[in-house]
């Protein structure tokens, strides 16, 4: 007896085949009967009407590392067709953590992944997997350890180079987050304090990470002038490390840069060809979103929260911020100077206060105040303790289907879960404006292929064993919507609102949800990736 039958489907496998219409047979979870017709009864007959039923879709770039200890609906991902999530990116993480640095890891993190719960920030890597698998929720989850919490709890936001004794700690985190079940390390070198960090230190914990069978993904330093040293760098950093790598949201910023991406593109392509195993992810929108703090030119974060606080005040420190702002420090991605501050959004500050300001730019903000746009934006930063979040206007539409077409590209939100604000609507809208937009409108692969670059190549990325593709045996993670029919409606005005056109998921063959309504069933699963060290059949060892 099946748990689930599901008949006239136009099956997609997640291989990128051309699709096949098809009944599928679910489990105990589990995918066990696929073909033209299949034989035997079922608990349910699922009769989906000709419409595509393919793999859950796998979010591989997250910031939900607390918003799914929060809400274990986790709607905004579970309705649009996401049945796994990978967290821990771009250096950002709870874990691991030091009761003497405990506040500089939560205030580091709130902008970007939301408020800590009661429980963190976790000393031990180990504690916040366990919180994570005790935790019901809708969706899977995997998990990365971050450089940035690693090395907060080592050295707090020290702005130089770690000693050996230092890095040897850091280190011994990243084998301790490996041992408990990461699948990797990411780094986050446009941010403090990863940009703090020399080649030596990268290298040591991103080689630790690697012997233990992990991925080390980046978001790397620069993406503007400079992006193609900045993906020379961790790539060679990869190499010296022996580690596959994953470029986080690979773009290029600013108009006077757009076009050059298929430089980017053809860089990776040459290091594939000469055996590095890199691959990058994309979200499907031309605009990013991040801290307001990452505006600023990288020493200001130096020491923490107290001290870049007491910098946005002084006014020696705000005319240097004025006057790098105005110039050109080397190695530094000066958003405002490449977009303008027209294209620098206010979506998200964590007062009343200042709640008026979402959705609104900074250069429309200091006009209205009578102020350069420099001081308006360091005055919004004081007024809330520097816990703001911005929507930057940054990327060409070309430059975005050109990375979106690349062999070894699949997809990624990069939302950030704030519970107030306007967010960018990516969080909501990422994978079904991948198949509106681009596939049906815009025409720039086929649907089967749009499936696989969130599906198939996304689980085999990050581990996720038996996950992303239709196949006897496979996790029953299944979506079925309309190809026709769905549609991202999340706006940069109105953020909060669900996609169109999916009509059931399920997670660990569950019924998570049914017509833009989330079910009671909460079956996801925490996926702990199986440390090399901790295998018998291997002589691998992390140190």
């Amino acid at each position: 007896m099946f748990e689930h039958k599901f008949i006239n489907a136009r099956i997609m496998d997640g291989t990128g085949a051309p699709w096949f219409r098809g009944e599928v047979a679910t489990a105990d979870g589990r995918i066990v009967e696929i073909g033209r017709s299949v034989a035997g009864e079922a608990r349910e007959v699922v009769d989906i009407g000709g419409r595509v039923l393919a793999p859950g879709f796998i979010d591989v770039h997250t910031h939900d590392d607390l918003a799914v200890l929060r809400d274990a609906t986790h709607a905004p991902k579970l309705l649009q067709g996401v049945t796994s999530v990978v967290l821990g990116n771009c250096g950002f993480g709870g874990s691991p953590s030091s009761p003497a640095r405990r506040d500089d890891l939560v205030r580091y993190a709130a902008p970007v992944l939301g408020p800590m719960p009661a429980s963190g920030a976790w000393d031990a890597f180990g504690d916040y997997l366990d919180a994570l698998s005790g935790t019901p929720s809708s969706v899977n989850a995997v998990s990365q350890v971050a450089h940035g919490a690693v090395r907060i709890a080592v050295m707090g936001f020290e702005n130089r180079a770690a000693t050996p004794a230092k890095v040897e700690r850091m280190c011994a985190l990243v084998r301790e987050a490996m041992e408990a079940g990461a699948i990797g390390l990411s780094f986050g070198l446009l941010y403090a304090p990863g940009c703090y960090a020399d080649r030596r230190e990268l290298v040591a914990v991103a080689a630790t990470a690697a012997r233990a069978g992990g991925i080390l993904n980046c978001h790397i330093r620069t993406e503007g002038d400079t992006l193609l040293a900045s993906l020379t760098e961790v790539m060679d950093i990869a190499e010296a490390a022996g580690a596959p790598l994953h470029v986080s949201h690979l773009k290029v910023v600013g108009k006077r840069n757009w076009g050059t991406i298929g430089r980017a593109l053809d860089l990776i392509a040459g290091r594939r060809a000469r055996g590095l195993d890199v691959t990058c992810d994309i979200y499907t929108y031309t605009a990013g979103s991040s801290t307001l703090l990452s505006v600023l030119p990288p020493w200001v974060s130096a020491g923490g929260a107290r001290e870049v606080l007491a910098r946005l005040a002084d006014p020696a420190a705000r005319e240097r911020i004025r006057r790098d702002m105005e110039g050109n420090l080397p190695g530094w991605d000066n958003f405002a100077g490449m977009l303008g501050w027209d294209r620098v959004v206010i979506s998200g500050v964590d007062t009343e206060a200042n709640r008026s300001l979402e959705g609104r730019n900074i250069e429309a903000i200091a006009s209205e105040r009578g102020q350069h746009p420099v001081d308006c934006m360091l005055d919004i930063l004081l007024e809330e303790n520097g816990r703001v979040t911005m929507i930057l206007h940054q990327m060409s539409e070309e430059d975005v289907k050109s990375v979106l077409r690349s062999d070894f590209a699949m997809v990624g939100s990069d939302g950030i879960p704030l519970e107030t604000g306007k967010v960018h609507p990516r969080h909501y809208g990422t994978f079904p404006r991948m198949i509106a937009h681009y596939v049906r409108r815009e025409r720039i692969m086929p649907v089967e292929e749009a499936v696989r670059k969130m599906t198939a190549i996304s689980a085999l990325r990050f581990g996720l064993s038996g996950r992303g593709l239709i196949a006897r045996g496979a996790s029953a993670d299944l979506v079925v919507f309309d190809d026709g029919e769905i549609e991202d409606i999340a706006t940069f005005e109105d953020p909060r609102r669900y996609p169109v056109g999916l009509d059931r998921i399920y997670v660990n063959g569950k019924l998570a949800a049914e017509q833009g309504k989330p079910s009671a069933e909460r079956a996801g699963r925490l996926i702990r990736h199986r440390c090399a060290c901790c295998d018998p059949q291997t002589s691998l060892a992390c140190n």
